[in-house]
């Protein structure tokens, strides 16, 4: 082949060559680099992403992790792995106020998000992968964010190539797991996910679990004595993420094998320590917000507290001078439609009722201290159970008898000395046995007086039958 003939093939097939080059680059996600330097050679990391309705706890969760791994003077740089869509306002938190290295990411994409039994909720969870991305550093610990560290862990940085813990006697858990970094393995990853790999529940855990098939039979990791970094694929002891669930059970630690080192909460989503509701349900959300308390604190929240604190005592003052009643209302109606009103007025008390008991949980700041989170719980239910009370004239105690087995239920739940989490089980379950006959005589009560205030008429009176002296009666 002559010069003219290469030069003609050279321009006949580049072209191709460079789009199917960039082509196949696209199909990598895309990692945003930082300017930052790495201080250490080891990594502690963690990820950040939104698209949920609990974006905010999860990052208020992810500071809590990373100033409590600051306060136990870890050798090591602390990383989050933020998806592009993480407000600005949380980078520079994050960066400037917690001293995170924030690596910016795409959303990766997740292929079994059509799967049966696919949870939204871990629609992105496949972004932890980028772990292994971060080849700045020799060892990466991935967490998540709801690990709690009770000492320094820098030990784990000597574990081999990847290395995590059986909470599940046949499944590791990816809620702690050391790893190497490798752009090789980050990309085999990828191409993976794009094949199909897979994966039992669509989320990060089915998939690495899948791609380490054989850790089970791999041996134990103990800590060299000269500090040396160990390779292959070792399990960590079970010390290093101790189920919340073996605390329950005994009301103490017993874990044997491995230091106890990291608390892990993989139970209900909605019984996370963060939540001011899951104290003390779960006795260990205290122990999360001490360290809440000691590190970030509860400023954010402080100004909505005491706004809704105002508003709150401000109803029960109105409602207790005030005293609005019905009794001023002049209804036009026929005795025919007597029935269906009193039946709708009943099915309108009891459902007020209800959303004085419901609506605190839903406007009360998820995050705050369990003790500020139940004390505002029980006014706002006081507060708005007084409505009720003052608008359709029913009797104080019956209404407020829910309220007191609350308050009842969470000293027995809260009480210190119990021997073991069965005995407190059981006392709990006393306690509502012996509450419920309470519970009923209260709603007995409550629609025997609403029922008495209705044939007595005391807020439906007749036309014509209005208070004479009512300046409300004029618009009759």
């Amino acid at each position: 082949m002559g010069i003219k003939d290469r030069k003609a093939a050279l321009v006949r097939w580049l072209p191709p060559l460079l789009l199917l080059g960039l082509w196949q680059l696209s199909t990598i996600p895309c990692v945003k680099a930082t300017s930052s330097t790495p201080r250490y050679k080891n990594a502690y990391a963690t990820m950040m992403y939104v698209g949920t309705p609990r974006d905010y706890e999860f990052y208020i969760a992810v500071r809590v992790l990373l100033k409590s791994l600051s306060k136990l003077n870890v050798e090591a740089d602390l990383v989050v792995i933020a998806s592009l869509d993480v407000p600005l306002r949380w980078i520079r938190a994050l960066e400037e106020e917690d001293g995170a290295k924030v690596v910016r990411v795409e959303n990766m994409d997740n292929p079994y998000k059509h799967q049966d039994n696919f949870d939204k909720r871990f629609k992105l969870s496949l972004n932890k992968l980028y772990a292994w991305n971060l080849v700045d550093y020799d060892r990466v610990v991935m967490l998540d964010a709801d690990n709690l560290f009770l000492q320094n862990t820098d030990e784990l940085f000597q574990c081999g190539q990847f290395c995590a813990v059986f909470i599940n006697p046949c499944v590791f858990h990816t809620g702690l797991f050391v790893l190497q970094p490798s752009t090789i393995v980050f990309k085999d990853m990828v191409h993976e996910l794009q094949n199909g790999r897979e994966n039992p529940d669509g989320a990060d855990q089915g998939f690495i679990a899948s791609y380490f098939p054989e850790l089970l039979d791999k041996p134990m990791f103990h800590p060299p004595p000269n500090d040396t970094k160990l390779d292959g694929t070792y399990r960590l002891p079970l010390g290093y993420q101790m189920d919340a669930s073996y605390y329950y059970l005994k009301l103490r630690w017993s874990i044997p094998c491995g230091p106890n080192s990291v608390i892990t909460f993989p139970g209900a989503p909605w019984l996370k320590p963060w939540y001011w509701w899951s104290w003390p349900v779960l006795p260990l959300g205290l122990q999360w917000h001490e360290h809440r308390r000691q590190t970030l604190g509860y400023g954010a929240e402080m100004a909505v507290i005491l706004f809704q604190s105002a508003i709150f005592l401000g109803i029960i003052a109105m409602t207790r001078l005030a005293r609005p009643s019905l009794s001023k209302l002049c209804y036009r109606r026929s005795d025919k439609s007597i029935n269906l009103v009193h039946n709708s007025l009943k099915l309108v008390a009891l459902w007020c009722i209800l959303a004085a008991y419901t609506t605190p949980f839903f406007i009360i700041p998820h995050t705050v201290h369990p003790l500020l989170g139940w004390i505002m719980y029980l006014l706002g239910t006081f507060a708005l159970c007084s409505i009720a009370i003052n608008v359709f004239l029913l009797p104080m105690l019956p209404v407020l008898v829910p309220l007191l087995g609350i308050f009842g239920v969470l000293m027995v739940m809260a009480f210190p000395w119990y021997p073991d989490g069965v005995v407190r089980a059981l006392s709990v379950f006393v306690y509502a046995f012996c509450s419920a006959p309470f519970l009923w005589a209260s709603m007995v009560r409550i629609v025997a007086g609403l029922q008495l205030s209705l044939e007595k008429e005391a807020f439906l009176p007749r036309l014509g039958e209005c208070l004479p002296h009512s300046w409300f009666n004029k618009l009759c």
